[in-house]
């Protein structure tokens, strides 16, 4: 038997062994996929989401925590629904959106994986504002299987929370009873359907 033959022989049997499996690269659908947040305004909390992103995740479910993420988000496709309120977020008094086009996130590692729950953290380094700070990610792998068009799908849920003075957007507005008009702490969720891309 040569190496070739034997090398092809080998594989077989992993792949047919019970409990043996391969990470796979899954690419952000981003028709099936939201990006939103919330943040405090005066009294109450306000949502928003972005339109624009992309990203992919390196995932074998029966190896979880070998899991790598990465991704990126157009700052000018932030939508809160108020045209004049997503003008004012555009700008230098936020995202500055010229000057810095992109979030960016590469995690790092995974820890606190429960493989019954299916969760985890996903530690990483988020950057916004052009600064880098690390994040931890509660993370959920949802399920896989095929769509009725037999592409091959996975479902992955994240959620955060920080703080958006930590990346230098720090402007706000003192109102008449003496509070701030808006908050530091800004609630993240990502629900993410992803995609292996054919052959």
């Amino acid at each position: 038997m040569n190496r070739t033959t034997a090398t092809v022989a080998l594989t077989a049997i992993l792949l047919g062994m019970p409990g043996v499996s391969l990470a796979e690269i899954f690419v952000i659908d981003n028709d099936h996929t939201s990006v939103t947040f919330r943040i405090r305004h005066l009294f109450t909390k306000v949502s928003g989401r972005f339109d624009e992103f992309e990203g992919k995740v390196d995932f074998d479910p029966a190896k979880p925590e070998q899991t790598k993420v990465e991704g990126s988000i157009d700052t000018k496709s932030i939508n809160t629904n108020v045209e004049n309120r997503d003008k004012h977020l555009r700008s230098k008094d936020f995202f500055d959106v010229e000057q810095f086009p992109k979030i960016t996130f590469v995690s790092t590692k995974v820890s606190d994986v429960d493989t019954k729950a299916q969760t985890g953290k996903l530690h990483g380094n988020l950057t916004i504002h052009g600064v880098e700070r690390p994040v931890v990610l509660t993370v959920q792998f949802l399920g896989r299987g095929k769509d009725p068009w037999g592409n091959d799908k996975a479902g992955f849920s994240a959620t955060t929370t920080i703080n958006r003075k930590d990346f230098g957007l720090a402007w706000n507005e003192t109102v008449e009873t003496g509070g701030l008009l808006v908050g530091d702490e800004v609630e993240i969720e990502i629900a993410a359907e992803g995609n292996v891309p054919a052959e």
